[in-house]
């Protein structure tokens, strides 16, 4: 048996690019999680046939982000809850017109680097055969290294699909979709976001049998 470290893409991002968390960004928390789970559900009824409420998804949107707040222990003024509940209706009914729109989440992958850690990473959306979607809620240009890097990452994990970040700001005076597409990744930029990932898995990854894991699996190498 092979045991490994593992990680989260998202755990090598936060791990490369630590801060402070302010009430402000829990509330951005909140009101992204919010969308996360609305969109979830509304792509899931849409790809089944059916054809749900602007209402039905506002409603499990605005549900969400209360949970959310509550259990962050933020209470807001009325008038500051409706400000967040206006612009995540506002998300909601760009995304609807946009072509993300019905696309399924892919299942997550690993990255394996020099066959000792590994990296699991899951874009929001995929097409399922050239290219993925990474979504944003709030305004990402240029975009911040962070989120780059997290792209940098599904990008290795999905080698040949194009990347594509979906843009969303919910605190436009009118949300749009933009879709930007991202460039590939080079040699250079693969090796160091592949050190990079491996020294955050090897310092805080969990320990996982490899012959036990059954997400698909992307070998890399890293030159000594």
């Amino acid at each position: 048996m092979t045991t490994i470290r593992t990680v989260a893409a998202h755990e090598v991002v936060r791990a490369t690019f630590p801060r402070q968390v302010t009430e402000r960004d829990q509330i951005g928390m909140a009101a992204g999680k919010a969308i996360d789970s609305a969109l979830a559900q509304f792509s899931h009824m849409f790809r089944e046939g059916r054809r749900p409420t602007l209402s039905s998804v506002d409603r499990i949107a605005t549900e969400t982000l209360d949970d959310e707040l509550k259990a962050s222990m933020l209470r807001l003024e009325p008038a500051d809850r409706d400000r967040q509940v206006r612009e995540i209706t506002a998300v909601l009914r760009a995304f609807r017109g946009s072509e993300v729109m019905g696309l399924p989440r892919p299942r997550s992958r690993l990255i394996l680097i020099d066959g000792e850690v590994g990296i699991y990473a899951q874009p929001d959306y995929w097409n399922g055969r050239d290219r993925f979607y990474e979504m944003k809620s709030y305004h990402a240009d240029p975009i911040p290294p962070d989120v780059m890097l997290q792209i940098r990452l599904f990008q290795l994990a999905f080698p040949g699909f194009r990347a594509a970040l979906a843009e969303f700001d919910r605190h436009a005076p009118v949300v749009r979709p933009q879709i930007r597409e991202i460039g590939a990744v080079g040699p250079e930029e693969t090796d160091r976001v592949l050190r990079i990932a491996r020294d955050v898995a090897r310092s805080s990854g969990q320990e996982k049998v490899l012959e036990y894991v059954d997400n698909p699996v992307v070998r890399y190498g890293i030159e000594r």
